[in-house]
């Protein structure tokens, strides 16, 4: 970085909020993109941590005036590589806009700037007593304005959807650096194109969002959690369908396998308190009442029986249910330091089962271990490529796109979830049609036309 753009950057932000210093820029090169698959960073950066919308404007001109790529950059939670630097850039890091603007119970919104991290919002949601935030991406340290562009998903999604189902208004820095404000505390808007929803898991590509407006639900007054063991995986997926038709969607419907979820108990010291059974249904049951929880179980139950289920275990006190969440919560815990990566494939949700069996079957032809687990009702699981020798195998991009094939295949796509990034760019033609990705890269030129907002990243 010159130094003549280094100190552009320091008239805008401030200098203690221009940092240079290699030791000081280590922590924003990566995210959690497993090492083996994650693309090598450049060093040659610079990161800015702007106060407000007004700085990122500024910063946005000054970068399209010096032709300088910018990576906006959130807590590093990712899994794709979305904010690793492969070319020379501004990191522009969202931590300092942290505030947590209005909490409106009237209109059931909350309204917060990007850089809050989801454990602060639930918190601050908390204390309204009778509210709450379904979405649970995962790690409670991610920002909310990388959970949007990340149109992030996780173990709730099956009931209450995706962050793109609560993002009802938002303020972005557009990547020329005008400021506009779309959607706001409404529920319904059909006044043009709505732009909003194109930022929704645009992966940092064609603006900065700098503050949302989130719809809140009610919060249910009590929670359940069933283990449910089968002898096997087709029982377990056959049943989940039945449980949906029933009505009684629960909060989270998890599916895992027993050598895989003893694995992450033994990793955290704990033990997995089934006994039998080879797979297993986890599912969170809300409800306003004890004897509305009893009820959904006891329905639930019933169903998942008739489907071949052995006996359940109940969780009703609060450690119960957290050391069962806790254990499978932690399953990529477990495998980290193993994987090569970390996959996100989505089927239609009857097929899932399938959909490991020929995972399975790669397996055992590439004689390698691909762990899976995953949501069952949305289909969407996660296998593991996993390291050989403590590095990643030769195979790794061809199993990769085998994978990726069969949930094609089958009429799924290779992310659910987790987003492109540029682990997944290669892969994209064999996802996306070529028009398909032409109206993308056009889309990318209106927002971005300089190309200065995270280059070679989401869009080919």
């Amino acid at each position: 970085m010159e130094d003549k753009l280094i100190e552009k950057l320091v008239s805008i932000a401030g200098e203690d909020w221009v940092i240079v210093d290699l030791e000081k820029i280590e922590g924003y090169l990566y995210d959690e993109t497993p090492k083996p698959a994650s693309p090598e960073a450049i060093e040659d950066v610079v990161v800015v941590k702007p106060e407000d919308s007004e700085e990122i404007s500024a910063v946005m001109k000054l970068a399209n005036e010096e032709g300088v790529n910018v990576i906006p950059r959130g807590a590093g939670t990712g899994l794709c590589g979305a904010a690793i630097p492969t070319k020379p850039a501004i990191i522009l890091s969202l931590e300092r806009l942290n505030d947590i603007k209005d909490l409106d119970e009237d209109n059931l919104m909350v309204t917060c700037e990007a850089g809050v991290t989801l454990e602060n919002l639930f918190e601050k949601v908390d204390e309204t007593d009778h509210l709450f935030f379904p979405p649970h991406p995962g790690d409670e340290g991610a920002q909310v304005g990388g959970l949007v562009v990340e149109n992030a998903g996780g173990a709730r999604a099956v009931k209450y959807g995706v962050m793109r189902n609560y993002v009802k208004g938002m303020e972005v820095v557009l990547p020329t650096g005008e400021q506009v404000s779309l959607g706001g505390k409404i529920l319904k808007n059909n006044t043009g194109y709505d732009l909003m929803h194109l930022l929704m898991g645009s992966e940092g590509t064609l603006g900065i969002i700098t503050e949302v407006t989130l719809r809140l639900y009610p919060e249910a007054n009590e929670t359940a959690t069933l283990l449910v063991p089968f002898e096997d995986r087709h029982s377990a997926m056959s049943a989940v369908p039945r449980v949906l038709i029933e009505g009684h969607i629960p909060l989270a419907l998890e599916y895992v396998e027993k050598e895989l979820i003893e694995e992450s108990a033994r990793h955290l010291g704990k033990s997995w308190p089934a006994d039998e059974g080879e797979a297993f249904l986890i599912l969170i049951i809300t409800g306003k009442d004890e004897e509305e929880i009893f009820d959904k179980s006891e329905t639930m139950v019933g169903v998942l029986q008739e489907n071949g289920a052995l006996e359940p275990l109940f969780a009703q006190r609060r450690k119960e249910q957290e050391s069962i969440l806790d254990i499978r919560s932690n399953v990529y815990t477990a495998l980290e330091e193993e994987t090569t990566d970390i996959l996100d494939v989505t089927v239609p949700p009857a097929e899932v089962g399938t959909l490991i069996d020929k995972i399975e079957e790669l397996a055992e032809e590439y004689d390698t271990r691909i762990p899976v687990y995953g949501h069952a009702a949305d289909g969407n699981v996660h296998p593991h490529i996993m390291n050989v020798d403590g590095e990643a195998p030769g195979y790794f991009e061809e199993l990769k796109e085998e994978i990726y094939q069969i949930a094609l295949d089958m009429g799924g796509v290779i992310t659910g979830e987790h987003g492109v990034g540029e682990t997944r760019l290669k892969n994209l033609p064999a996802a996306l049609s070529e028009e398909e990705r032409k109206l993308m890269r056009g889309i990318k030129k209106i927002f971005d036309p300089n190309d200065v907002l995270n280059l070679g990243k989401a869009v080919m």
